[in-house]
């Protein structure tokens, strides 16, 4: 493990994103709240901050944190897309980042397993670490990729 001790704390902040991507009629059930496990963004919203609290127990390595904040949002991209954005801040001696890459990945995982009944061909896409800001690296935004 990474010793932090000598580190000083500044405020930490990142944001991951991810992509789960379905059919049509899946999408509308989701949007229509009609999945007999309850309401899909929510189930995943609060798995996903959990997630994020738990991600040294996840990942060997990482140091525990005290989070300040954990956002998470869900958003329509398309008729077969919905993005899962989350924002982990702490004032810490260590990064956010896999806190937030944690949050989308369990929040994407709970949607699938909740409309698994009905789409098992969901696909999770782009796991990745959007920005972040803080610390000794300083800040890091992913470029919009080109084709």
């Amino acid at each position: 493990m990474v010793d932090t001790s000598e580190k000083v704390p500044t405020h930490r902040t990142a944001v991951a994103s991810c992509i789960v991507e379905m059919a049509p009629e899946t999408l509308e059930l989701i949007k229509n709240d009609q999945f007999q496990k309850g309401n899909v963004f929510e189930v995943a919203r609060i798995a996903a901050i959990m997630a994020s609290k738990r991600t040294p127990d996840l990942i060997p390595m990482c140091h525990p944190i005290r989070i300040d904040s954990v956002d998470i949002r869900f958003s329509y991209v398309s008729d077969t897309r919905i993005q899962i954005t989350g924002t982990v801040k702490a004032f810490e001696t260590t990064g956010t980042e896999m806190e937030a890459i944690s949050a989308v990945g369990v929040g994407a995982m709970v949607v699938y397993d909740m409309c698994k009944s009905v789409d098992r061909g969901m696909k999770i896409l782009e796991l990745q670490l959007v920005e972040k800001s803080g610390g000794k690296s300083g800040h890091f935004q992913r470029q919009p990729e080109t084709d």
